[in-house]
C-alpha cells in the first residue's frame, strides 16, 4: 500500500485509499460467478481460442478460465477509481495527471468543500489531461495552460478552468510539494463585465408577498427571507429555527450563521419587521419543521419563486437571486453605502465584490435597471 499525500496523514478523519476489494476469482469448479460492474469489462475469458481447445479444456470438456491481466488503475473524469483491484500509487513530481486528480479530489472531500465545487475542479482537470495526455506533473508547461484555455470561446469557462488549474497546482506545491513551478502563473482572468440587476419596485415587492401568502406561511416565510433580508439561497435552506430571536415580537432578529469556519465572516444579525414574528410563530406551527427551517431542494426554491411571480402577475424573470439585489437596492436607498452593504449581504470586502454592491449605490440613485455596467479594475464606470 502507497504512503498517502502528506494532505490525507495525520488525519483521523481521512478516508481510507484503500480500494475496495475485488471480484471473487472462482476456480474451475466453482459455480459462483464472480461479481463485476456492469461498467467494467470482464477480468476473465471463458471462451479459448481456436489453437487453445485442446489446451484450455479439462477431462469432462469443460473450458478452463484464463485470467487476463487487468489495469493498475483507472479514474474516471470525477476523479473517482473504477478500478476496484487496484492501488493508487503515491504521489510525486512524476506522477500522472490522473494520478495527482485522485489525491486531489480526496484533498477537497477532506476539506468539506462543497460538492459543486469538487465537481467543477475535477470536470476541468479531466478535460486538460484529455487535452494534454498523460503527462508527468513536472513535464506540464505554461503552453499547455495556453493552449487548454484558448480553446474556450467563452471568458466564463477560460476563467472556470483557470481558477480550477490554479488550485490544483497550488495544491501540487503548497500541500503536497511535489511541484516547485506553477505552470499557471502569469495567467489572468478575463474581466467580464458586471450586469446591472433587474429589480423589483415597491408595487411588485408587494404584490409578490400578497402572492406568497395567500399560498401558505412557509412560501411566505422563504420569500420574506430573500426579499427583506436578503439571503442567499444557500442561507435560506441553511437556516435554523434556533437562529430566530422573537422574544421582542414588534423587534425580532435574525442570525445567519455558518458551520463551517471558511465562511465565519459571512455571519450577521439582521433586523426584520413585525410581520414577521406571526409567519413564523404560524410556520413552526402549521409545518412543524425540524433542525433545518426549510427542507427544499435549492432547484425547488428556484421553482418556488418563480411559481409565485407568475401568481403575482410581475412581468420580469424573478430568482432568488434578483429578490436579493432587490434588498440591495432598497438598503442603498434607505442610506446604506457600499461599505455598510457588504456587512449587510455577508461579502468579503474584496475589489470584486465592492464593484458588485456599487451597482446596488447606482441604481437606488436613479440608475437604468437593465443592461450592463462596464467597471474599470478601479471601480469606475465606463
Amino acid at each position: 500500500m502507497p504512503r498517502p499525500p502528506a494532505s490525507l496523514r495525520n488525519s483521523t478523519n481521512r478516508q481510507s485509499s484503500q480500494p475496495p476489494p475485488g471480484p471473487v476469482v472462482p476456480s474451475p469448479g466453482n459455480s459462483a460467478e464472480p461479481a463485476e460492474p456492469a461498467s467494467q469489462p470482464s477480468l476473465f475469458e471463458t471462451e479459448p481460442t481456436a489453437g487453445e481447445s485442446s489446451a484450455r479444456s479439462d477431462a469432462t470438456g469443460r473450458n478452463s478460465i484464463r485470467a487476463i491481466q487487468p489495469q493498475l488503475f483507472n479514474i474516471n473524469s470525477k476523479g473517482d477509481l473504477i478500478q476496484p483491484m487496484a492501488e493508487i500509487p503515491a504521489l510525486n513530481s512524476r506522477s500522472n495527471l490522473d494520478v495527482a486528480r485522485w489525491w486531489f479530489r480526496s484533498y477537497l472531500e477532506q476539506l468539506n468543500r462543497p460538492k459543486n465545487t469538487i465537481a467543477s475542479y475535477m470536470y476541468d482537470l479531466a478535460g486538460f489531461e484529455e487535452f494534454t495526455g498523460a503527462k508527468p506533473l513536472d513535464k506540464v508547461s505554461a503552453s499547455d495552460v495556453a493552449n487548454f484555455l484558448a480553446q474556450s470561446q467563452k471568458k466564463s469557462t477560460r476563467k472556470r478552468r483557470l481558477t480550477s488549474l490554479g488550485a490544483f497546482f497550488k495544491y501540487l506545491i503548497q500541500t503536497e510539494k511535489v511541484l516547485d513551478k506553477d505552470p499557471t502563473d502569469n495567467f489572468f482572468a478575463d474581466f467580464i463585465p458586471l450586469k446591472t440587476p433587474i429589480v423589483l419596485d415597491p408595487e411588485e415587492q408587494q404584490l409578490l408577498l400578497e402572492a406568497a401568502g395567500r399560498e401558505n406561511s412557509r412560501t411566505f416565510l422563504m420569500i420574506y427571507f430573500l426579499l427583506r433580508l436578503g439571503f442567499t439561497r444557500t442561507e435560506l435552506l441553511a437556516i435554523q429555527p434556533e437562529h430566530i430571536d422573537t422574544s421582542d415580537a414588534t423587534y425580532p432578529q435574525v442570525y445567519v450563521s455558518y458551520d463551517d469556519k471558511r465562511w465565519q465572516k459571512k455571519e450577521r444579525k439582521l433586523p426584520a419587521s413585525s410581520e414577521f414574528t406571526p409567519a413564523f410563530k404560524n410556520y413552526i406551527e402549521e409545518f412543524s419543521p425540524g433542525r433545518k427551517l426549510f427542507e427544499m431542494l435549492p432547484q425547488s426554491v428556484n421553482k418556488l419563486v418563480e411559481r409565485v411571480a407568475r401568481d403575482a402577475e410581475i412581468n420580469k424573470k424573478v430568482t432568488p437571486q434578483s429578490l436579493r439585489d432587490t434588498f440591495a437596492v432598497e438598503s442603498a436607498k434607505s442610506g446604506s453605502n457600499s461599505s455598510d452593504l457588504l456587512k449587510i449581504l455577508g461579502l468579503a470586502p474584496d475589489p470584486r465584490n465592492r464593484m458588485s454592491v456599487d451597482r446596488y449605490t447606482k441604481l437606488a440613485g436613479g440608475a437604468p435597471v437593465s443592461g450592463d455596467i462596464k467597471i474599470t479594475s478601479r471601480g469606475k464606470k465606463l
